[in-house]
């Protein structure tokens, strides 16, 4: 795999600041100003002790307002609007601050939220704080206000939790700092439920706030997990109807088709195959030809590498020192998805056909029906290295795409002793749920493809042997290993510690294929 991560300036503006924390005391001089004030209904900061029709100011601010590089973001409303104007809200977290409690309030109708602190009195800070790269940055101090004389308690404007215009996927938490304290103290990240309705919707949003509009890959993982992670985001518009996040595929495409060689290739052949599926994903979705054209660019580029060393199969790279059950499980996936949206074509699945002949063949499959690494090239035979997840779930994928190519239940018939032996092999399973003991940037990744293909396959077989096995996973998922804001860890059965972009799209990829 090339885990290359690149890096480009995003498109939005950010402030950076430390990391969270409910202990953190930093200098209130030392932080940017909040953003300048905006005028909906009401101007930011208006009091919300007072009746609707009510100013404590002026409807536009009798000075300038404070210099600034954020702009208000207006989606259904603008920021600053008036939480009294609020429908119905719900209160996603609450945390003390000393003796104070401050809690973060959202409307998920109006996709707005704002930060109330109580148990006080005169001066005790509230606001907001927002990113739009999962909490890796935000945007500091949106709507900050104090508790005036004689209340208890203050909350401050409404802000939107995503950026419509601008392409931003949001986050907010509420902080805030009693009178006379240095402590700040801040909730976890959430968001409202608007693109989050559901288990498998929520993961994608995560994903997406973690996609680079400046690069169209994701930043936190690399080459080839980005393509996995389109992929995903794909997938997840196809299983749950929501489109919010198609612009991600033609850009993406448009941003990065010159990059490498062209054509999404470069010299490691698995990853040129993980970006040929992902662009069939999107031709699926949108029916747009140029994505299945670089798919066959992609095929075509791969099949250079066939040759009869070991007998045949597809070398990894093209440095040609290791013939590996990815690159030649892809190989045949890829060929035969070519064929499903070809009519009439006998080229790819003539190579499906002749890839999986010889993978079948050629040992990487061991006694326990479980895929191992590759082959030691000096003898042929299976290396015995580690069967990790992906290696069993792609292959479950390829005999789908070449039953649906020939029509043969053979190879369906073969897929099922495979993924009988992947979801029951408790050294696979540990506890019943799926693990990959390894880390890096590669293996978060595995487990994300295993359950996408293991979906496939079940989808394929009319009593649906599977479904239990990826609901008890998803489950797991999602009540052990997620964060507040939907991010999921590398360990399905938890705990949560902490995320990237690979470790999502796995997670998005798990709950598409679970339903």
């Amino acid at each position: 795999m090339l885990n290359t991560v690149v890096h480009a300036a995003l498109l939005l503006s950010f402030v950076a600041l430390p990391a969270p924390s409910t202990t953190a005391s930093p200098d209130p001089a030392t932080v940017p100003p909040s953003a300048t004030a905006v005028c909906d209904s009401y101007c930011d900061d208006r009091d919300p002790a007072l009746p609707p029709g009510a100013h404590r100011s002026p409807t536009r601010p009798a000075t300038a307002p404070r210099p600034t590089a954020l702009a208000p973001v207006c989606n259904l409303h603008c920021d600053g609007r008036d939480p009294a104007l609020s429908a119905g809200e719900r209160v996603a977290q609450a945390v003390p601050a000393g003796t104070r409690r401050v809690a973060l309030h959202f409307d998920s109708t109006e996709t707005m939220g704002w930060a109330v602190i109580s148990g006080g009195g005169q001066g005790d800070a509230v606001w907001l704080d927002r990113s739009y790269d999962a909490g890796a940055t935000w945007q500091p101090k949106l709507g900050s206000t104090t508790t005036p004389a004689g209340y208890g308690g203050w909350r401050t404007s409404m802000h939107n939790v995503d950026d419509w215009a601008n392409l931003g996927v949001g986050l907010l938490r509420a902080c805030g700092q009693p009178a006379g304290s240095s402590s700040i103290a801040c909730t976890s990240w959430y968001r409202t439920t608007w693109n989050a309705g559901n288990r498998a919707t929520a993961a994608a949003t995560a994903l997406m706030q973690r996609y680079n509009l400046g690069t169209g890959l994701f930043d936190t993982t690399g080459w080839w997990n980005a393509a996995n992670a389109l992929n995903a985001i794909i997938d997840n518009a196809r299983v749950s109807g929501m489109g919010s996040y198609r612009y991600a595929i033609a850009r993406t495409y448009d941003l990065n088709r010159t990059a490498w060689s062209g054509n999404f290739v470069n010299e490691y052949n698995d990853d040129v195959a993980w970006w040929g599926l992902a662009w069939i994903a999107a031709y699926d979705l949108t029916g747009d030809r140029r994505y299945l054209d670089t798919a066959r660019v992609g095929a075509d580029h791969i099949h250079r590498y066939w040759d009869q060393t070991c007998g045949g199969g597809i070398w990894w790279t093209s440095s040609r020192t290791y013939k590996n059950a990815i690159a030649n499980s892809l190989y045949v996936q890829l060929n035969a998805a070519l064929h499903n949206r070809l009519p009439g074509e006998t080229t790819y699945v003539q190579r499906a056909r002749d890839g999986w002949r010889w993978f079948e063949g050629s040992g990487m499959v061991n006694g326990s029906n479980l895929v191992n690494d590759g082959l030691v090239t000096s003898t042929c035979r299976n290396n015995g290295q580690t069967p990790w997840s992906y290696n069993q779930g792609v292959p479950l994928a390829a005999l789908t795409e070449l039953h649906r190519a020939t029509g043969d239940q053979a190879y369906l018939a073969r897929a099922r002793v495979l993924a009988d032996a992947s979801t029951t092999n408790a050294a696979l399973n540990p506890g019943g749920i799926v693990f990959d003991n390894g880390g890096g940037g590669d293996v978060p990744s595995f487990k994300g493809a295993f359950a996408r293909g293991l979906g496939q396959l079940n989808r394929a077989l009319s009593d649906r042997p599977y479904t239990a096995y990826l609901k008890r996973q998803a489950d797991t998922a999602h009540a052990r290993d997620r964060s507040s804001s939907d991010s999921y860890d590398q360990p399905w059965a938890g705990p949560f510690q902490r995320s990237d972009a690979a470790r999502q799209h796995s997670a998005v990829d798990l709950m598409n294929a679970a339903g």
